[in-house]
């Protein structure tokens, strides 16, 4: 450090960011959705802040100033992609995870990684409410600036005057910004959200439904799987936008690629945990091929011991789950 707080050797400077590099990809993933781009804007953020250090005086911690600069990296970002990127009005299906196609799951494994201490006041922050899919789909829907405001506010717990600083606006303007974002989140979100509750890892009996639905699926067992159904059970597949309602639509799309004539081949479940939720990367050989290739990840939300959703995403984020692409 020189005598105005500035981190002038490069060694220490990146020994100080790498600290916080886990929880800075969080906070990018809430304000952006998107595994791949959080990921971008961490690398840039601290990049940003090595190129910057002169203007860190010490006025506030490094931390709050490294959110500082991942916060506006977000909220430019944003701003560039605001043409190309937005929420589909209205849901498609009735579903606000489709709402959202550049959604992406979050591998728990570093989620673990940007968890502070326990005991520490942000200590909540990376639990299951605050990571959850529709959480994050709802939050999408927000004005970017509303958005930076309910997470540093709501989420993490910031003073409303650091939040102001975060933003150079008033006090008075992230008071307007948060009563409005709440107002909005209250439509957006789900009705059983009270029950998601700060849990930090899928309960036994979540992951008991979980091995019954990887066996299920290595076995190629339609009837299996349809146990583990709840009736009213819905499937949805953000970037297409589709949307299967009910146990029996679930099923007419999986029959087909299980068993019979047109089935795809051997299939191969890896149970992985998402967003705080049980999930299963899949793979599949088709007849002929040597290998198996990733087909999707899907992210279970278990209710009473049934799967009551499936979230089924690409396999592009595999590798961040520390998992190949394609595997003998």
């Amino acid at each position: 450090m020189s005598g105005n707080g500035a981190v002038e050797d490069e060694a220490a400077f990146s020994e100080l960011a790498q600290r916080h590099r886990h929880e800075l990809r969080v906070h990018c993933y809430r304000m952006l959705g998107s595994f791949t781009e959080a990921e971008d804007m961490v690398q840039e953020t601290l990049l940003k802040a090595w190129r910057r250090r002169d203007s860190f005086e010490g006025r506030s911690t490094f931390r709050a100033w490294l959110y500082k600069i991942a916060t506006n990296t977000c909220l430019d970002a944003l701003d560039r992609r605001r043409t190309r990127d937005r929420p589909v009005a209205g849901g498609t299906g009735g579903s606000p995870l489709c709402e959202v196609p550049w959604l992406q799951p979050y591998p728990d494994e570093l989620l673990d990684l940007a968890a502070p201490v326990e005991g520490e006041p942000e200590a909540v922050a990376i639990s299951r409410e605050t990571v959850e899919l529709a959480f994050l789909a709802a939050i999408q829907h927000l004005p970017p600036r509303q958005r930076a405001v309910l997470i540093l506010r709501d989420v993490l717990g910031r003073p409303a005057q650091e939040t102001a600083d975060v933003l150079d606006v008033s006090v008075a303007a992230v008071k307007s910004a948060l009563q409005r974002a709440r107002a909005t989140l209250r439509e957006a979100l789900p009705p059983n959200r009270a029950d998601w509750g700060p849990v930090t890892a899928p309960s036994q009996q979540e992951r008991t439904v979980l091995r019954r639905y990887v066996e299920a699926s290595r076995n190629a067992d339609p009837d299996g799987l349809a146990a583990l159904l709840r009736e009213d059970a819905r499937q949805t597949m953000p970037p297409a936008s589709l949307v299967y309602e009910g146990r029996e639509a679930i099923l007419d799309l999986w029959r087909p690629v299980l068993s019979g004539a047109q089935a795809w081949g051997e299939w191969i479940p890896v149970p992985v945990d998402a967003n705080r939720r049980p999930a299963v990367a899949n793979y599949v050989r088709m007849p002929g091929e040597a290998v198996y290739t990733a087909v999707n990840i899907d992210v279970l939300r278990i209710e009473d011991g049934l799967v009551a959703e499936i979230t089924t995403f690409g396999p592009e984020t595999l590798p961040a789950f520390g998992l190949p692409l394609t595997r003998r």
